[in-house]
């Protein structure tokens, strides 16, 4: 159930880039320039937030929809309590480091989070160095070392400054909640279910606040 639960919102969003893909070709209007990320431009800050979500053709979209869903559900599997965070802040880190730095071009598609989010996977193994995330970390390399070729500019119409300031927003994020284990974020609630005065109010009754105490024997 958990791990279920962990893939349905890549998917979701994945399902999110299909529908604006389709909404694109039916509408015949070429989203990049109306929702891509220019950078140094006020029409461009829109893109920020909405660069992801558009794609240039089918192919991009693919190439980015299955690693998206596998690294995504990995983060949210894996680290549940960091994972909301986590995302958010590459996905605000990514975009804002583009439209600052990248070269003047429209830059689109997800695949700066599919970088921030192996990264991140990736670099929480080297900071942490625990069992369960050096072998994540591992895992990573083996599947997808190949995306380090991603972050220098080979293509020409290849946003590899998205690639590259997703990677080290990972990284950021891997660097900043090294500390945070999951069991240490678990235990206030375990804190507060085993205190005694919780305990004790769960014999309060109704409006009448009638206490039940019960003397040992």
């Amino acid at each position: 159930m958990k791990l279920t639960k962990s893939f349905t919102l890549p998917l979701l969003i994945v399902f999110v880039f299909w529908a604006i893909r389709l909404a694109e070709i039916h509408t015949n209007i070429q989203f990049t320039y109306l929702f891509g990320l220019y950078p140094r431009t006020l029409f461009g800050l829109l893109g920020i937030l909405s660069s992801p979500f558009v794609h240039g053709n089918w192919f991009h979209l693919l190439s980015n929809a299955v690693p998206f869903t596998i690294l995504g559900g990995s983060i949210l599997f894996f680290y549940p309590l960091l994972a909301k965070k986590v995302i958010f802040y590459i996905y605000l880190l990514t975009g804002m480091s583009v439209w600052l730095f990248a070269r003047p071009s429209f830059h689109i598609g997800s695949s700066g989070l599919v970088y921030g989010f192996a990264g991140f996977l990736f670099f929480s193994g080297v900071f942490r160095r625990d069992m369960k995330s050096i072998s994540i970390a591992l895992a990573v390399a083996f599947l997808y070392g190949g995306l380090v070729v991603g972050i220098f500019p080979t293509e020409s119409d290849v946003s590899f400054e998205s690639h590259l300031f997703g990677a080290i927003s990972g990284s950021i994020c891997a660097f900043a909640y090294k500390n945070i284990k999951e069991d240490e974020e678990e235990s206030p609630q375990k804190e507060v279910s085993n205190n005694v005065v919780f305990e004790g109010y769960r014999n309060i009754e109704g409006k009448k606040y009638r206490y039940v105490f019960k003397p040992e024997k």
